[in-house]
């Protein structure tokens, strides 16, 4: 895929015709003026990043225990702002100061086509995979609702189980609906919104975690984790040590969001701003991810359940409970596009490109709402779709999060201006990326093989 200009829904200007009054309504590329700020940027960020995922961490903290839990959680923390600040400085060639629109774009410019298409795979591959795994979570939440209702009116030991396809079906319609803004530009207003839904159920999740440890008067959990046989804790450890990792990713989308800043002469270069945002985003999921992952681990030790609002570590107060899956739902419908748009602009750029002149309003309705049907049918068919999503994210953390961000920067400065010091950072983050990839890789398969086992498909109920 050649993604050297982006053509979703953008008017192009021929640069003859644009008057001295009107350089301000363009940026240097002669597009319209990109008007995100380090706010917008940091939404975007916190969306992308925080997913119903957190709720999971307690999980994964029961896994590895006190010590290595916060110590993977800080590190991960720590790597992923590491090479997304790396990523960001791609943004512009080095040369020539031409913009990148894309992840593969950047790729494009900097190390050339022949690694492009190993970065297709991987990015469309993870990017595809996120919202199939959106939609079932999401499903998940919506049934939770139902749910705590009725363990609440029916008593906690009643047979409350719903089947979540209907609320697939509901999901992908409203993500029909949603999926006919053009671009990232438009998204601004949906992240805010899912960022603020993220911090409240993170909040919830957290309160209630902490009422529970309240109440008890002790806190739970072991140094090192759960107690199991050998064979047991390493294919738990290797799927924590994945699930971890894998929630702070969002380097496939930086460069996307990073083209909606405002850049210079009306602001600092983007890159400047965008490594702000990602500091902020980073920042605060950390803040949340270490929160709710120690208190929950607290609250539930080595018996933390895999989600602490959909797993029914709680049953009080429902309502409370109802509110937090109401906005996990929120959150997603937001999260979703995020990930789903630079699909749309990859295969609208493709038609563009082949057909000059096309009119996308009509091929945008029709494709992609064929889109977010063909993920809902995947969704509804295959009820363990998320242990493959964890496998999809497993083959793509290494080169989509650490290896292409630093081959870019080193390629973009120069290994011969790349101080001893950096460079050695960057292959000791490189090798132990690889090797955490490698045991995801394992620990995901031996997911996939349990959950297989008796499940039929088009069948998912809780």
């Amino acid at each position: 895929m050649d993604s050297a200009e982006r053509v979703v829904n953008v008017e192009y200007v021929n640069e003859s015709s644009v008057n001295v009054e009107d350089v301000n309504e363009f940026d240097d590329d002669l597009r319209p003026a990109r008007t995100g700020t380090v706010f917008n940027g940091t939404a975007h960020v916190v969306t992308a990043v925080i997913g119903s995922g957190v709720l999971g961490l307690p999980w994964s903290i029961a896994q590895l225990g006190w010590v290595a839990g916060v110590i993977m959680l800080v590190f991960f923390a720590w790597a992923t702002y590491y090479t997304s600040a790396l990523l960001a400085d791609c943004y512009r060639h080095p040369v020539n100061g031409k913009r990148s629109y894309t992840y593969m774009d950047a790729v494009n410019a900097h190390l050339g086509r022949k690694q492009v298409y190993l970065c297709a795979v991987a990015q469309y591959l993870n990017l595809l995979g996120t919202s199939i795994g959106y939609t079932i979570t999401c499903a998940t939440s919506m049934v939770a609702v139902k749910r705590a209702i009725c363990f609440h009116t029916e008593g906690h030991d009643a047979h409350c189980h719903v089947s979540n396809i209907p609320w697939m079906i509901v999901f992908g319609a409203i993500q029909i609906f949603l999926s006919q803004l053009p671009n990232f530009s438009h998204l601004q207003f949906v992240s805010i919104v899912a960022a603020v839904m993220s911090a409240i159920y993170s909040t919830i999740g957290l309160a209630l975690s902490v009422a529970r440890v309240g109440i008890r008067g002790s806190v739970l959990g072991s140094v090192w984790g759960t107690q199991l046989s050998p064979a047991q804790k390493t294919w738990s450890v290797f799927q924590a040590l994945g699930n971890i990792a894998f929630a702070y990713s969002f380097c496939m989308v930086l460069i996307e969001i990073q083209d909606t800043l405002r850049g210079p002469p009306k602001s600092a270069p983007e890159n400047i701003t965008m490594k702000k945002a990602t500091g902020w985003g980073i920042g605060i999921t950390t803040a949340f991810y270490i929160s709710v992952g120690c208190f929950g681990f607290a609250a539930f030790g080595n018996n933390a359940p895999g989600n602490i609002l959909t797993g029914f570590g709680f049953y009080n107060p429902y309502w409370l409970l109802s509110l937090g899956n109401i906005c996990v739902v929120i959150h997603l419908l937001g999260a979703y596009q995020v990930y789903v748009q630079p699909i749309f602009a990859a295969i609208e750029r493709a038609v563009q490109s082949k057909w000059t002149g096309m009119k996308l309003i009509w091929f945008r309705l029709i494709s992609r709402t064929l889109f977010v049907i063909g993920v809902t049918f995947v969704a509804s068919a295959l009820p363990f779709f998320n242990d493959i999503n964890g496998f999809i994210g497993a083959i793509s953390f290494l080169p989509l999060t650490v290896y292409f961000p630093t081959a870019m920067y080193i390629k973009s400065k120069g290994k011969s201006k790349s101080s001893t010091k950096e460079l050695i950072s960057i292959w000791v983050l490189r090798i132990i990326s690889g090797l955490i990839t490698l045991v995801a890789i394992i620990g995901s398969v031996e997911g996939i093989h349990s959950s297989v086992q008796g499940t039929k498909l088009f069948h998912t109920k809780n």
